[in-house]
């Protein structure tokens, strides 16, 4: 297992950002679907098809997905792995935007889609634990995420 989780942050290091979002988006529709579509992609990030066949090729040769011009796409075990961490990564960050900021849902998402990818996995690390701290103190002292809400 930590063989993978090494390959993966590897090949991490050399998505560009659009890749890690199509990766994200293959992740979510092979969850939701068992595959994905070049038309279902397309229609989810507002891209043309002739920009998801790119990068699907791109995410083939890293060996993220299997891809076959007109057949269903679906992700590998280390595909899967990055997808993962890609997906977690937004959640994390999106909850603790709209949840502690106070940011709407739309805004939160938006924010996180940004971040996820220029983020160092050290400051992820620690933003988390950061946010397990506030929300843990907010338990313990019910009154302090209301008295910072009203700061914002």
């Amino acid at each position: 297992m930590k063989r993978l989780f090494r390959k993966v942050l590897k090949i991490m290091k050399t998505l560009s950002h659009s890749q890690e979002d199509y990766l994200e988006e293959i992740y979510k529709q092979v969850l939701k679907n068992g595959h994905a579509k070049v038309t279902d992609i397309s229609n989810a990030l507002n891209v043309k098809k002739a920009s998801v066949t790119g990068a699907l090729i791109a995410l083939a040769d890293k060996k993220l997905i299997n891809y076959e011009p007109y057949s269903k796409i679906t992700i590998t075990k280390e595909g899967e792995e990055l997808a993962k961490k890609i997906l977690n990564k937004h959640e994390i960050l999106c909850d603790f935007f709209e949840n502690v900021l106070g940011l709407t849902n739309a805004e939160a998402s938006e924010n996180a889609c940004r971040m996820e990818h220029i983020v160092s996995e050290k400051f992820f690390n620690n933003f988390l634990k950061f946010s397990d701290y506030i929300r843990e103190y907010g338990r313990a002292n019910p009154d302090f995420i209301e008295k910072y809400k009203d700061l914002i």
